[in-house]
């Protein structure tokens, strides 16, 4: 069916119209690239994929803020554009300026289309223009983008996609600008408005948009695709924002509901026990922050529920020894408490940590162990074949009551006698089927304890929308030394690159050691994608960095830094005649152990690694590091890896040497780090870059978010509502059986992957 000049209409009173296929209303070759490059396969997705922003007509939009290797639209003027030969006159090229008032951008084309950009681009001519924003030559650029002029002179198609006072930019790919995604909405908007929007159902309940003052869902989606004003655009917004803070909360009120139900062991420690023993042997006492955390703890251990508890700390604030204390508090109880750990040097630095504070209170049944002691076992993938036996048979007869491990934990092999406690360091390094397979191994759920430093996006927003119980150490330890932090612009200033590894040599003078991070290690083809435009960053390698090369422009960027390479350039070069030694997580287990036991010992000046020294890993003397291409590390990354120095009474110093441009979103990041040590402000800074991942699924980015219009930084308040509500309505209907519409929405947005993830925690 035909309506509107043209426009193909919806099924007539559909079932469900936000479920039809895109391809049944849009043509298969619109839908397919839909669905391939931006992941939209039916009219909801569509209606549900929101502008990112709005230009006005005549609005010039700030160059200035451009992201770095992002796929962009611009609404801009041109300022100037020229045709260039290069190959001896055999080539031609074509820059052209776009001008805002606030910045730059070159767009520059190649080939035989030269001279037809050229006559369409002239000076004062307004278009938008989209492509992936690189560099080449220290300027922001878009090579060959594409581009729709706007105005008289533009084409009565132009003026009709957009015939509104403001035009939507949406979130584009090079496959499908933003015009076409803008146009396509307008037909499927269209198809709807002619059926009345008949079958959308409205999750939120009548009184509830009433008391609010919201419009309904079609008249939200009509207004944040197609306003006519600002208002219509903050209208439409407030209503979709509550659509998702409140289908969400009453998911998480659900599940509350339900975990107040579930029955756990309720862990008190005894009088005179382990706990008061280790608490005795202390030489020092604990903070105010510690102290008021573990009566948290403890008042959750002794329910009858299971706990399921976040403990936030900045680095080297104690979390450590305030989950051992836990721990204690279990095997006073008789029960056996689990630290899971990322890595094995983390496991083994846990291990080796844990039974130094505890002393013969370790070596429980052990000849000159005390009589309240306990075991306390190391458990991962790399331990010889009697040591695991040993490790195990403690575990499964109760004699050990603490075990530090990997993920060997995690094995169906492994059996405990009693689990009371799960205790996960670095939570984000683990997915959640690992953490539930551990759980899984008590009689009766385990309580649980997550630690972070940092807290990387996903737990922030899990944290803001009250999922999880919080714990704050905020406060210090005396004796923690100040850590100041520099970016070093190494392509910029090379001088101050050379600078920097004077410091290292300085430090190591004075008696101290140094750590430098590189990104990659080394010996591994080269990563894929190094050649492309990326972020990165890890134990294993990542996307490459630095400035554009090549007479394209087309931001091409060198692989990462790497530790073997970087080891031996250091060792033949500016850091010569020192002790130098890499460190990387492919070397075999007890090579790892002996460098960080050297390092430790005081035998090696600078430790070159990955980031597998990013928790957990302790040495006093270490004073500097130096992060190389810092810029391919995430916020909470960088500040982890700076915890590693200013840990005993001389002070740190951090350098992040980067190649990325001055101005650039990357050299932003960076400057941030610097600024502070808040590990919280540095948590919401990262949050508000990289958006909240997805709060109910696996992914740990923005890229999967099922929150495309809520934001948990800004909309706090909105959250808090929504939850509020939530609760009222899951406690009088916890089927919803009164509310099919909310229902429905709550089934849309928990597939059977969320909703097993959702029950997981």
């Amino acid at each position: 069916m035909v309506c509107n000049g043209g426009v193909p209409a919806l099924e007539e009173n559909p079932q469900d119209p936000l479920t039809e296929p895109l391809r049944k209303v849009l043509g298969g070759t619109t839908a397919k690239v839909m669905a391939e490059h931006l992941g939209l396969r039916t009219v909801g997705d569509l209606l549900h994929h929101y502008p990112r922003r709005y230009a006005e007509r005549g609005e010039l939009t700030r160059l200035a803020d451009l992201p770095l290797d992002e796929h962009v639209t611009v609404v801009a003027q041109v300022a100037d554009s020229r045709v260039l030969t290069f190959n001896h006159g055999r080539g031609k090229r074509l820059e052209v300026t776009l001008t805002d008032g606030s910045g730059r951008l070159q767009l520059v084309f190649f080939g035989k289309t030269v001279h037809h950009h050229h006559r369409e681009l002239l000076p004062g001519r307004r278009g938008m223009f989209a492509g992936k924003v690189g560099v080449f030559n220290r300027k922001l650029q878009l090579s060959h983008p594409a581009y729709e002029l706007l105005g008289a002179d533009s084409g009565a198609d132009a003026v009709d996609a957009f015939a509104g006072r403001l035009m939507p930019i949406y979130p584009a790919c090079k496959q499908l600008e933003s015009w076409k995604i803008a146009k396509a909405v307008t037909t499927v908007v269209e198809s709807l408005r002619a059926t009345g929007w008949a079958g959308v159902a409205d999750p939120l309940p009548a009184a509830l948009r009433a008391e609010r003052g919201l419009p309904t869902l079609p008249e939200a989606l009509e207004k944040v695709h197609r306003p006519r004003t600002k208002a219509d655009v903050e209208l439409a917004r407030a209503r979709l924002k509550w659509d998702e803070a409140f289908v969400l909360q009453v998911a998480l009120a659900r599940r509350r509901l339900a975990e107040g139900q579930l029955p756990a062991v309720a862990r008190k420690p005894r009088e005179g026990g382990l706990l008061d023993a280790f608490d005795a042997r202390l030489p020092f006492t604990l903070t105010d922050g510690q102290r008021a955390v573990s009566r948290e703890i403890f008042d959750d251990l002794a329910t009858e529920h299971p706990m399921h508890r976040l403990l936030q700390g900045e680095v080297g604030s104690g979390k450590t020894l305030v989950a051992l204390r836990a721990m204690l508090a279990v095997v006073d109880s008789g029960g056996q408490a689990a630290m899971l750990a990322p890595t094995e040097v983390l496991a083994q630095q846990h291990h080796r940590s844990i039974t130094e504070m505890m002393g013969e209170l370790a070596e429980g049944g052990m000849l000159g162990g005390a009589e309240q002691g306990t075991k306390v076992v190391l458990l991962t993938g790399s331990m010889g074949a009697a040591a695991r036996r040993r490790a195990l048979l403690d575990l499964a007869t109760g004699e050990a009551g603490i075990v530090v491990g990997t993920h060997a934990l995690i094995e169906d092999r492994v059996r405990f006698h009693d689990l009371g406690l799960v205790v996960v360091d670095e939570q984000h390094r683990f997915g959640v089927e690992q953490r539930d397979a551990l759980r899984s191994k008590g009689e009766q759920p385990p309580h649980l304890l997550v630690m972070t430093a940092t807290p990387i996006p996903r737990t922030v927003a899990m944290t803001v929308f009250g999922d999880l119980e919080t714990s704050v150490l905020d406060q210090l330890p005396a004796g923690r030394s100040p850590i100041a932090s520099h970016v070093v612009p190494a392509a910029e200033k090379p001088h101050f690159l050379a600078r920097a590894w004077e410091r290292v040599r300085e430090e190591v003078s004075a008696g101290h050691q140094a750590y430098v991070v590189c990104p990659r290690i080394g010996d591994e083809e080269e990563p894929a994608g190094a050649r492309r435009n990326g972020g990165g960053g890890g134990e294993d390698g990542g996307d490459g960095g630095g400035d554009g090369e090549g007479a394209g422009g087309d931001g091409e960027r060198r692989p990462p830094l790497a530790v073997l390479d970087v080891a031996g350039q250091l060792a033949d070069g500016p850091l010569q005649s020192l002790r130098v030694a890499a460190l990387h997580g492919r070397m075999q287990p007890d090579a790892k152990d002996e460098v960080m036991r050297r390092f430790t010992a005081g035998e090696l000046d600078v430790l070159v690694a990955t980031t597998v020294i990013e928790v957990g890993v302790n040495v006093p003397n270490a004073t500097v590091m130096v992060i190389m291409d810092a810029d391919r590390f995430g916020v909470s990354q960088l500040h982890q890896l700076r915890g590693r120095v200013g840990r005993g009474s001389a002070p740190g110093l951090c350098l992040l040497v980067s190649e990325a441009p001055e101005g650039s979103p990357a050299r932003a990041r960076l400057g941030a780090v610097a600024a502070t040590l808040d590990g919280f402000e540095l948590s919401r800074i990262d949050l508000e870059q990289r958006r909240e991942g997805d709060v109910l699924g696996q992914a740990q980015s923005g890229t999967r978010s099922s929150l495309r219009m809520l934001a948990v930084i800004d909309d706090e308040e909105v959250i808090v509502a929504a939850r509020a509500a939530a609760t009222e309505i899951v406690a009088a209907d916890p089927e919803l059986e009164g509310l099919p519409e909310l229902r429905a929405a709550l089934d849309a947005l928990l597939d059977a992957e969320r909703e097993e993830y959702l029950e997981k925690g």
